[in-house]
């Protein structure tokens, strides 16, 4: 009798090889649903026969983008940060870092047991721990002075709270934080109008800096910080955290391939319909004149003006304070693509726009456009906005042969009247009706489209990115990047460099609006003329 726990010799040698054709005959089988599923499978390999030739013809691969190595085992050197500002950037930026006031975390706690898709908070503490601590805070208003010194002593972060807080001291002015022997570096997170100032005084005091954007308030201030910065040799890093974002990487390789044929055109856009979208940001129920110290607020602004609630937490609407949609949000946009195609400044700058809708009392536009020349490039860049519309809107660079559509995500369209893909068209390898491919942060890399199902993947817009599976703030990859160089040296993504080349784009943009003409940018004498 046979031992039924054995199988016997010739069984164990069957080899179980099933070609395409063994699956159709089997599938046949089935009625009905095995005709059904004989389409989709030869559907299917129509499809991946279709996506290798792409592929072979774009040059590239499914695989991902090389993921950031894990964290070295090695003993990171403890670096102390000094906090300029704790808005609500400031408060963020100081999340970023690893540290979290107790009131959030509470929050997120709550949110992620109403809802098992809310991960913010455990994203949080999946954050490498930078070894990092806060060691000094300034705002000129008690409030967020109190709430700043509570986040940077608050033990719930990542790491599991293993690390002994020192504690931070507040400063009432930010000369006296850089002053102090127990910074190393700087996060400034101020209005605009303290950036320039504040920068210059921190790389002469030794101190590295991770400045919000826009770079500065005027032109002649980022000529001023950018000679300081070079000269100290500290480590600048400018906070345009969209840096971070692996479809940037993504579309940077596709314009160095010369995928896209020649670009002449790229816009970009901003679209809000809200209040907070408008800066009409929330004035704190407890400030006022004895809490707020206004008269430091002010002191750079060239026009003094009495003690105001609105100025203060709405102070984006103002010149006074910063440059409205030019360095708030043109400023993102134009680094993006920066990124991307390596523009530099444009040869020339003109807008238009107004106080269309928010008739407040407020002297930034509302609706703004611009249009940059760079002729050397044969390429116009067109930024246009509006704070009374929420109608999605994308960053579209169009070539001859395909158009790309770049946000957290990335989509690239063959054109009709493609040179490069022309045969492939007509012999309907590539399908005009469908992206070409589409890329997303935390796909496995690039996606062939070549199904309507697929083409809705290819809509998906993420608020983050992946690091080793897991899902990132991009802030939190921007200062660890900052945080690396102070370290081993070299030179972050949003350097003084491209810093400068943010600032006087924007700058070229605000002056054409303020002045109501064309201007230039002369390279010689690197001058807005």
């Amino acid at each position: 009798m046979k031992d039924k726990g054995k199988q016997s010799p010739d069984k164990e040698n069957i080899s179980l090889k099933l070609t395409r054709r063994d699956i159709l005959k089997g599938l046949a089988t089935v009625p009905f649903a095995g005709a059904l599923a004989i389409s989709a499978w030869e559907k299917l390999s129509s499809e991946r026969a279709r996506k290798r030739l792409i592929l072979e013809e774009l040059g590239l691969t499914e695989e991902a983008p090389p993921e950031e190595v894990a964290p070295s085992p090695k003993k990171k050197e403890l670096i102390r940060i000094g906090i300029i500002g704790f808005g609500g950037r400031g408060e963020s930026l100081v999340r970023s870092l690893g540290f979290a006031h107790p009131d959030w975390v509470k929050r997120k706690a709550k949110d992620a047991k109403k809802n098992r898709f809310d991960t913010g908070l455990q994203d949080f503490l999946n954050q490498e721990d930078l070894n990092v601590v806060i060691t000094g805070v300034c705002d000129i208003f008690d409030i967020r002075a109190e709430r700043a010194l509570a986040t940077a002593a608050n033990d719930v972060r990542p790491g599991g709270g293993k690390r002994k807080l020192p504690g931070a001291k507040r400063y009432r002015h930010y000369q006296e934080l850089l002053a102090s022997p127990d910074i190393d570096a700087v996060i400034i997170a101020t209005p605009d109008h303290w950036h320039a100032r504040m920068t210059i005084d921190a790389v002469a005091a030794g101190k590295h800096v991770y400045c919000e954007k826009c770079l500065t308030r005027t032109e002649e201030e980022a000529h001023q910080v950018y000679e300081a910065v070079k000269r100290s040799g500290l480590v600048f890093q400018l906070g345009h955290q969209n840096r971070q974002l692996e479809s940037h990487f993504k579309a940077r390789e596709i314009i160095k391939r010369g995928l896209l044929g020649p670009v002449n055109l790229v816009e970009t856009t901003t679209n809000r319909n809200s209040p907070v979208g408008a800066w009409v940001y929330p004035i704190h129920e407890e400030a006022g004149p004895h809490n707020i110290d206004w008269a430091q607020f002010q002191e750079p602004a060239p026009h003094k003006v009495p003690f105001s609630l609105e100025r203060f937490f709405r102070w984006r609407c103002w010149y006074d304070y910063g440059t409205g949609l030019s360095g708030d949000l043109l400023s993102h946009e134009y680094d993006a693509v920066n990124q991307i195609m390596d523009l530099g400044i444009p040869y020339s700058a003109v807008a238009s726009g107004g106080i269309y809708f928010y008739q407040d009392g407020r002297d930034v536009p509302d609706v703004f456009q611009v249009v940059f020349e760079y002729p050397e490039r044969n390429l116009t860049l067109v930024y246009s906005a509006t704070l009374s519309s929420g109608r999605n809107r994308g960053r579209l660079f169009m070539g001859h042969d395909a158009s790309m559509e770049v946000g957290n995500n990335l989509v690239v369209t063959v054109d009709y009247g493609s040179t490069r893909y022309k045969d492939k068209i007509k012999n309907k390898v590539i399908d005009l009706s469908l992206p070409l491919f589409t890329f997303q942060p935390g796909a496995r890399g690039i996606d062939t489209v070549t199904s309507a199902t697929e083409k809705y993947f290819a809509q998906r817009g993420l608020l983050y990115t992946y690091r080793h599976g897991r899902r990132v703030d991009t802030a939190h990859l921007h200062l660890k990047e900052w945080l690396e160089c102070i370290r081993e040296g070299g030179q972050p993504s949003c350097n003084i460099e491209r810093g400068f080349e943010e600032a006087i784009t924007c700058h070229m943009a605000t002056r054409s609006y303020l002045e109501g003409r064309k201007v230039y940018w002369d390279p010689v004498k690197r001058r807005i003329v």
